[in-house]
């Protein structure tokens, strides 16, 4: 399946940035960003738009041919749409794809992120519905399939996908990705994260995930969406260099480089390039635009 769609020796490397960390309003259990959690996260005001281009072109020299910018809000404000216009066209001209995420997004900002550039936008369903408000209680499923509706309307393409080890069981993971299975079209990007437990949330002592259990979720992945890129994104500082080549074996093409994820730590491109050697993986090229 993975080799019909994809060469099997090549992982597209993307580079995720925060833009505005902490505060947010929303209570998702996992996050170390949420105003509702004590995690001892100092909240930041938006990042200006010459550093973020900037840390775009040392993104861009280590290889990286993605650029994810990341928000800690519900939504973006009016004010801030012209600030995330400039990021996009600033990055883009580096001749670099683009990707954000912001929380909601309405039809009218979508398209206007739509005509600067953008080409990915994420928004993750996390899990199942049934499995959601265990989670979450401050934007429900419906909010984030829409969202993920004015994205696709737009034109941007959907970066979609969820967090394992949450508490969850099997057949949420299986509900979770027949949800993404089933939307209008497959998200062209499907980011597969681990839980990272982080104290202060209350997720803080989740139960670790048996490490095949998460393979087997990124080989469904693979299998029910073959021409998506199945991201390996969250949570591989915890996975051994053996976990982490299962999970490419199994079909995951792409992943976030750098020493740092959002708030959490990252493997950093030394470790990935040593790991990437030893398995016989290239980075992958950027596709024509």
């Amino acid at each position: 399946m993975h080799r019909q769609n994809f060469d099997p020796n090549k992982v597209q490397l993307s580079r995720l940035i925060s833009i505005k960390t902490g505060g947010c309003p929303e209570d998702c259990g996992y996050c170390s960003q949420s105003a509702h959690h004590e995690t001892g996260l100092k909240a930041s005001k938006l990042m200006e738009v010459r550093r973020v281009v900037a840390e775009a072109k040392k993104a861009r020299d280590a290889g990286a041919t993605r650029y994810c910018m990341g928000a800690a809000w519900r939504n973006p404000k009016a004010r801030d749409m012209d600030a995330m216009v400039a990021m996009v066209e600033g990055v883009k001209a580096l001749g670099m794809e683009t990707c954000m995420t912001l929380g909601m997004l309405d039809l009218e900002q979508a398209a206007r992120l739509k005509q600067a550039g953008l080409d990915y936008y994420n928004h993750n369903i996390d899990t199942s519905e049934r499995y959601y408000r265990e989670v979450i209680s401050t934007r429900s499923f419906a909010e984030r399939l829409e969202t993920l509706e004015h994205v696709r309307q737009s034109g941007i393409k959907v970066c979609c996908g969820g967090i394992i080890g949450m508490g969850e069981e099997p057949v949420d993971r299986i509900d979770m990705l027949v949800t993404l299975a089933n939307l209008p079209e497959h998200p062209q990007s499907v980011p597969i994260n681990m839980l990272i437990p982080i104290a202060g949330t209350p997720l803080a002592d989740a139960k670790p995930i048996e490490p095949i259990e998460f393979v087997r979720v990124i080989a469904l992945a693979r299998i029910m969406m073959p021409k998506s890129h199945i991201r390996l994104s969250a949570g591989r500082m915890a996975m051994t260099d053996e976990m982490q080549a299962l999970c490419f074996f199994a079909g995951a093409n792409s992943i976030f480089v750098g020493d740092t994820l959002l708030t959490a730590d990252n493997p950093g491109e030394d470790k990935d390039t040593l790991l990437f050697r030893r398995l016989g993986i290239e980075p992958m090229e950027l596709e024509a635009q």
